[in-house]
């Protein structure tokens, strides 16, 4: 049914003149032309003062709040869903029609506020967010720039001029450089990511060669801590995957180095490589300290760490696991972790196959 100012007008000046007919009808010696004329100015008088009073004093003031509440909750700045397409318009219009409109009005206005909380939730979160970012991006620039101020002004107030103290201290001083380089650097490179200034750069390549490749840059790296690196990889001749090979092979740096890091002297990590019907399965795996169960939800997140002080110890920007996150991410991808504290981890992640159209 329609609910609008003249389908209620109609409804109560009709209803109005069957009353007046029904009373009138009631007398006796009424000519029936009387009954036509009474009904008519009943029906005509009541249909055009109740349209009226509909139509400007409530209908129209109801529309107008509806299209007030109507354009908030689809303004960009309240809702991430685009604005509506002509034809939806439309069809909104036709809807109101249909609807009682004090019920409508309620409908959005509930809708809205909804909205409206979900989105100041969300606007407290990354608010929460930026605080946390800005604070650790803060204590990890301070590190090696305090340490590198205070060799060079070690050296200046005098230890310049012992040969072994200046050499030692320039040394340390490049060293901090060198990591707040390499901090700077990789958040750089996730802020491209995220925001698509950095586009993947996708070709079909041998998976396999990749890991090796892996093998080769780290093997020595490895042999300093009396870490050995084992290759398992299939007896395939080809597996190809369409992928971006040096974002890929960041990756596996990556994971690889960690393995390292955290690895006992002695110990072993595997590079493995298992094929499935359709997919390919890239795995490293170490035995060393593992990742305490807690913390396993968190470890991609941007700076955190796990054992800050020994995290510390063994260097890193703690950006490389959220880097290595979103280049998966940009490949359909995503890591798994499987770890237990004190027996080691393994990190997966799975690629599709390269087909021939």
């Amino acid at each position: 049914m329609f609910f609008n100012s003249r389908a209620v007008a109609f409804l109560l000046a009709l209803s109005t003149a069957f009353i007046t007919v029904s009373f009138l009808s009631l007398l006796e010696g009424i000519p029936s032309t009387a009954y036509v004329v009474t009904g008519c100015i009943a029906f005509s008088s009541t249909f055009i003062l109740s349209y009226f009073t509909l139509e400007f004093m409530i209908f129209r003031e109801l529309n107008k709040i509806y299209n007030k509440v109507d354009g908030l909750k689809n303004n960009p700045i309240f809702s991430n869903e685009p604005l509506m397409k002509q034809n939806e318009v439309q069809e909104r219009i036709l809807q109101k029609e249909k609807v009682n409109p004090l019920k409508m009005i309620n409908q959005e206005i509930s809708d809205f506020a909804s909205k409206t909380e979900q989105e100041i939730d969300k606007l407290k979160k990354m608010e929460s967010f930026r605080r946390e970012f800005m604070a650790n991006v803060s204590h990890e620039l301070k590190t090696p720039i305090f340490a590198t101020q205070g060799y060079i002004l070690t050296l200046l107030d005098g230890a310049m001029d012992d040969e072994k103290v200046r050499q030692k201290f320039l040394k340390k001083a490049a060293k901090s450089l060198s990591q707040l380089n390499h901090l700077v650097e990789d958040l750089l490179t996730l802020s491209k990511i995220e925001s698509g200034q950095i586009k993947m750069d996708f070709e079909v390549f041998d998976i396999q060669d990749l890991m090796v490749d892996a093998y080769e840059q780290l093997e020595h790296k490895a042999s300093k801590k009396d870490i050995t690196i084992h290759l398992d990889l299939p007896d395939n001749e080809s597996l190809e995957v369409n992928a971006d090979y040096n974002r890929l092979m960041q990756v596996m740096l990556n994971l690889v180095t960690n393995a390292i890091k955290y690895n006992h002297e002695g110990h072993n990590v595997t590079i493995q490589l298992k094929e499935k019907e359709d997919r390919v399965k890239v795995s490293i795996i170490d035995d060393g300290m593992g990742i305490p169960e807690e913390d396993q939800g968190r470890i991609f997140e941007r700076f955190y760490r796990v054992e800050k002080s020994r995290t510390k110890k063994q260097g890193g920007s703690g950006l490389g696991l959220a880097i290595v996150k979103h280049i998966l991410s940009e490949h359909n991808s995503y890591m798994s972790l499987t770890s237990k504290l004190g027996e080691g981890s393994t990190f997966s992640f799975e690629l599709e196959k390269h087909r021939e159209e």
